[in-house]
């Protein structure tokens, strides 16, 4: 059996997290790739909103074994967080949650050297959500970090104490203030606690699912447009979002990748810095993000909005290998009247582009928009695309023609029943 992807196909918050909720009924396995506590996947249902982080969104299933995979950057405290938060819905996360010991972890000091480093970009900072992800990638790329797999080792203490002892250094260099002993009393207070789970050689436990036929999804955090290779470098997380990466954060090979589901909301958002050339600093900006609740679910920072942009969502179906297209937060565009539609760039020399360029993060590109009529009524308890408004469904149509590629799912709200099912979705 092939291995599903889900991942974002713009800058993160797409609404993974209700899509992978959705979905997990016709899956065994849902396995996170990448990333780290910086993700929040917002799920609601049954009048409950939750918002995870590094726990995988098929968590909520009992019949669905969850994975953390390898490429996961995981935090022991917030990890112990999520899961005593998680109590009141009296789920058996013992039992069918695996972690993979090849992850790798964050320790207090990485969050303290993403503080250091941001702080010294001063008005370059990237806008990182300080929450440890680069520098815990940086050990891992730099062969001195540690894993899950660590934690069970007699030496970890030792192996911990050297760690920091060197990222302790770097903080004397950037004159960093910074009190370390009650982080690291909660920090091995939850190691202890990460202990009682299933730590696995995980790409064993994925690829046996695969040889035993199961249905498996790997789930992406962020966006394709902030992969560290392929997003608008530097303005990017620090792990690769993409297809590809669900290869080496799960240990699949590419030859069982199958579905590659990519999620676009009906507009765009970004958090933090970056170019975002449809970014609307206006009254218009503003309605959009107060009836989207655009406010990061880990950080809280508003988020910028802006009217959704084509160049980039081709380029990153491109570079996934889209197979299926989901459209989040139709409803947002219910208060307008008229819908606007970036289909192409102009670039400072006058010249008319329809990709992404290189020098996307020093020059100002200008978007070539196309106006659309709105519906501007309420998509509530609308479960048919027959039902959707005229003007929707255009909408939905005229994307449809520039992407080359039909939108099978549509979310009209945020609770997991809000939406329409089309094509081999429904």
């Amino acid at each position: 059996m092939a291995v599903d992807v889900l991942l974002g196909l713009q800058w993160g918050d797409e609404g993974k997290g209700k899509i992978v909720d959705v979905l997990a009924p016709k899956y065994q396995v849902v396995a996170r790739f990448q990333g780290g506590p910086n993700a929040g996947h917002t799920l609601e249902f049954d009048g409950f909103k939750h918002v995870l982080h590094q726990i995988p969104s098929g968590i909520f299933r009992q019949e669905v074994q969850n994975i953390i995979g390898n490429g996961v950057v995981l935090d022991p405290i917030i990890f112990k967080k999520e899961i005593d938060g998680l109590a009141h819905f009296n789920l058996d996360l013992r039992k069918n949650l695996e972690i993979s010991k090849k992850a790798s972890i964050i320790l207090p000091t990485h969050r303290l050297l993403d503080a250091a480093y941001e702080k010294a970009k001063g008005d370059a900072k990237i806008g990182s959500t300080l929450k440890g992800i680069g520098p815990t990638y940086t050990d891992k790329i730099s062969r001195q970090g540690l894993r899950v797999g660590d934690m069970i080792s007699p030496d970890f203490s030792a192996k911990y104490n050297a760690l920091v002892d060197r990222h302790k250094a770097i903080l004397d260099v950037y004159k960093f203030e910074y009190d370390l002993a009650a982080a690291e009393k909660e920090f091995f207070e939850a190691v202890a606690f990460m202990k009682e789970f299933h730590l696995v050689d995980s790409e064993y436990s994925v690829n046996h699912a695969i040889t035993a036929g199961k249905t498996i999804l790997a789930e992406g955090a962020q966006g394709s447009l902030l992969d560290v290779d392929f997003g608008s470098y530097p303005f990017v997380t620090s792990s690769n979002t993409i297809t590809a990466g669900a290869c080496t954060g799960l240990g699949v090979a590419p030859k069982n990748i199958g579905e590659v589901f990519g999620i676009f909301k009906a507009y765009a958002t970004r958090v933090g810095s970056g170019p975002f050339p449809t970014e609307l600093e206006d009254e218009v900006g503003e309605r959009m993000r107060v009836e989207g609740r655009e406010f990061g679910s880990t950080t809280g920072r508003p988020r910028r909005c802006g009217w959704i942009d084509l160049p980039a969502l081709k380029y990153a179906m491109m570079i996934n290998g889209v197979t299926q297209l989901i459209m989040m937060k139709a409803d947002v565009l219910n208060i307008f009247d008229e819908i606007q539609v970036c289909t192409a760039y102009e670039m400072p020399d006058g010249t008319i582009t329809d990709q992404i360029p290189f020098e996307i993060t020093d020059i100002k590109v200008k978007p070539v928009y196309e106006t659309l009529k709105g519906w501007a009524c309420s998509l509530e308890g609308m479960r048919d695309f027959n039902e959707l408004p005229v003007a929707l469904a255009d909408y939905i149509k005229f994307l449809e023609k520039h992407l080359n590629l039909p939108i099978n799912f549509i979310s009209t709200g945020p609770d997991r029943e809000a939406c329409v099912l089309r094509g081999s979705l429904a």
